[in-house]
């Protein structure tokens, strides 16, 4: 016998909520009802505007229309995250959601590559990445379908306005069944036994009882934090930045860039992303090593177009919870925990809790197997992050700042050095079955701040040397070629999502 559907209750809109609420609603309508409590006087964060591609194969699930959900966001496409002067001042790479050429015969290409640069070509291993020179030319074109050619290894993500990706959902979220409560929560009440959340009180004097409780009510975490006092993790010490100061700018006139740009700063980094009608900035910095009047002249100072609104200031800490699912509720997004949007990470994060929620849905009542599955995931997704955030920072050699000679000098975790360690000596990059971030996004950030390898597979030696540069010569050519006849970026948007929007 069917158990009857759990009253699930999200607390906080928002980006994060909003997915919850509409992936709930459409995977498991059998099994639950949704209802998310908001408040229009508590704002968003709203500057997460960059994501991953795992947000592609979301929005396919929720069954959105790409051109549609583009056009209403005005989104752009992404291709990488484009790092300037992390490594040294002067440098800079991108990280492409991509492969670096192809393997031969199951040895990865990076060690072939490894291996003429030995020998004394001189070559950039980033011209082997399609998503690099497609950047580079400002060019985009989706993965290819053949997977006999490169050009299916490339992937893509999206660069959208996060203050219109909720709304837009909740439009979804709603058509699907889920729905929605205005007002503000000033009480929640515990089961005297047991200390589940029972209800939330509203202002007006209503209770909202519910089964599950999805925690999406950001820094504040008011459930999982605030009510069931769940403990913190913080990772300052390894990620200083603390503060961020956003700013949007009337876009410039040219060409708009399929990437995200992270430029390091004197105490931390800032960012530029390129939507269709503006594009966001913002100083991501450590309050130890800058004050806030400073960031906010240094980002007024970097913006390439006319601002259009006052510099805006958050404030955060790296870390995250202890646990993410206690009692009946689980957090996502902000109340679990926060890294900052280095490597565009943050939405990721709350896609990565709501399907693992979807997917260990209690049947009949929570058991404890559920919570400790979800703990385990989560955690694992955030200290993976961590290690990869980390690299950004330590692997430097800049010494032009109190920052950066800090992060350049602070001890690591085990587990980031030991990478670092096998990288180093051999070019190896651990694998793993789950989590974010595979080799192609570690050989990017290792070789695009120059950690490179001592050695490589030995394999790679068994091919002759000229009959290894040409194939390198080869592929390069049809790289280069294949880009060359791909549209340009703002023309696939135009195609795509309608005439593009005026600022």
């Amino acid at each position: 016998m069917r158990a009857p559907p759990s009253r699930v209750i999200v607390v906080g809109g928002g980006t994060a909520g909003w997915m919850a609420a509409a992936a709930l609603a459409k995977l498991l309508p059998h099994a639950c009802s949704v209802r998310l409590v908001e408040s229009a006087g508590i704002g968003i964060v709203g500057v997460g505007e960059a994501t991953l591609p795992h947000i592609r194969a979301f929005v396919q699930t929720l069954g959105l229309d790409e051109a549609d959900f583009m056009a209403a966001t005005h989104a752009t496409f992404k291709l990488g995250i484009d790092f300037r002067d992390f490594g040294r001042i002067g440098d800079s790479y991108l990280h492409p959601f991509g492969d670096f050429g192809r393997p031969i015969h199951d040895v990865p290409f990076l060690h072939y590559w490894l291996r003429m640069r030995a020998a004394g070509r001189q070559d950039d291993l980033f011209a082997y990445s399609p998503c690099n020179v497609m950047a580079a030319a400002n060019r985009f074109a989706p993965p290819a379908t053949d997977r006999a050619s490169l050009l299916s290894t490339i992937s893509y993500a999206y660069q959208f306005d996060a203050t219109r990706f909720g709304p837009y959902l909740r439009i979804h979220a709603e058509s699907l069944g889920a729905e929605r409560t205005e007002g503000r929560i000033v009480g929640v009440e515990q089961h005297p036994e047991s200390g589940d959340i029972a209800a939330l009180r509203m202002e007006d004097g209503t209770r909202i009882e519910g089964d599950l409780f999805v925690d999406c009510s950001g820094f504040r975490s008011l459930l999982l934090g605030n009510t069931l006092g769940e403990g913190w993790e913080d990772w300052s010490h390894w990620l200083p930045c603390d503060r961020a100061v956003a700013l949007p700018c009337a876009s410039p006139p040219g060409a708009i860039e399929p990437y995200t740009r992270a430029t390091a700063m004197g105490a931390g980094w800032r960012w530029r992303i390129p939507l269709q009608h503006r594009v966001g900035n913002g100083y991501v910095y450590s309050s130890a090593h800058i004050s806030d009047d400073a960031a906010a002249d240094a980002i007024l100072r970097a913006v390439e177009g006319k601002p259009l609104a006052d510099p805006r200031m958050l404030r955060f800490r790296a870390g995250r919870r202890r646990r993410s699912w206690v009692k009946n509720v689980v957090a996502v997004g902000l109340a679990s925990g926060f890294l900052e949007p280095l490597e565009s990470t943050s939405i990721y994060l709350a896609q990565a809790a709501i399907l693992q929620l979807i997917e260990l849905f209690p049947i009949g009542g929570i058991e404890e197997a559920d919570r400790a599955a979800f703990n385990d995931a989560v955690d694992y997704e955030y200290d993976r992050i961590r290690d990869f955030l980390i690299l950004h920072y330590h692997a430097t050699t800049r010494d032009d700042s109190d920052f950066w000679n800090h992060v350049r000098t602070m001890r690591v975790p085990d587990s980031l050095s030991e990478k670092i360690e096998l990288f180093r000596r051999a070019g190896r990059i651990s694998r793993y079955a789950r989590g974010l971030f595979f080799e192609p996004s570690w050989i990017a950030v290792m070789i695009g701040q120059g950690i490179v390898p001592n050695a490589w597979d030995q394999r790679a030696d068994a091919v002759e040397p000229g009959e290894l540069g040409r194939a390198m010569d080869g592929l390069r050519a049809d790289i280069a070629r294949s880009v060359a006849a791909m549209p340009d970026h703002a023309a696939v948007l135009t195609g795509r999502g309608g005439a593009l929007l005026a600022a």
